[in-house]
């Protein structure tokens, strides 16, 4: 895999996987992290051709593939916090949201293996490296998995702007599951039916609903900020 832009050559190279090659720009090869690391000069369209996008910041990398975790062994951790996303495919908003998770502790994140984004160049761009050193999983069939989240001790809260239950009320103490619905459709009826409880953010302007991504670092904050 290559992946592109700083942060996430950065976080590569202090991360898990093995990074066998970084190629950067003249000006772009003079970071300080960059010190020790075999690094290749090429210029700026050379790595847009290998990066396969123009966002790559002046480097890329060749790294090792990304192994994922086993949603199973997060579920089996104390006091487990994980965000599920029921067929987010935008990889945008899957890096967006796996860089909120990192940096308010999550436990991991948990996708589905079918109509989901994946872990890609992209991602790891958009996520600046924070899939890196976030555990994630794919799970055949998400409201499954919920399920199996209760028998493991945890309580599931499922985002949905129509919901009853305000975000400030439910105490978010224990094992915690957070589940964000699809960019558009939210949650699919099976998976918020297989929620606990369903959760909304108060909504004061005229546009009907946040970004997905928004919301689950709305939604994350409170529940750290509780625990």
């Amino acid at each position: 895999m290559i992946v592109y832009g700083r942060n996430a050559v950065h976080e590569a190279l202090r991360g898990p996987r093995t990074v066998k090659r970084v190629w950067a720009t003249e000006r772009a090869s003079r970071e300080p992290w960059l010190r020790g690391a075999a690094v290749s000069t090429a210029s700026a369209e050379a790595i847009e051709q290998r990066a396969g996008s123009p966002d790559h910041q002046g480097i890329c990398a060749e790294v090792s593939e990304y192994r994922y975790a086993d949603a199973a062994e997060l579920l089996a951790r104390e006091d487990a916090l994980i965000v599920a996303l029921d067929e987010i495919q935008d990889p945008q908003n899957l890096g967006a949201i796996c860089r909120t998770a990192e940096c308010a502790g999550a436990t991991g994140v948990v996708i589905p293996e079918r109509r989901s984004a994946e872990v890609t160049p992209a991602v790891c761009k958009a996520s600046a490296g924070a899939v890196e050193h976030l555990a994630i999983a794919r799970v055949r069939n998400l409201a499954d998995f919920l399920i199996e989240a209760g028998r493991a001790g945890a309580w599931s809260y499922g985002a949905d702007g129509d919901a009853r239950t305000s975000y400030t009320q439910p105490d978010y103490r224990g094992k915690v599951v957070l589940v964000m619905g699809s960019e558009g459709d939210g949650l699919r009826p099976r998976v918020a039916r297989s929620c606990d409880e369903l959760i909304a953010l108060p909504l004061r302007g005229r546009i009907e609903s946040l970004n997905v991504s928004a919301a689950a670092a709305a939604l994350l904050y409170e529940i750290t900020r509780v625990r």
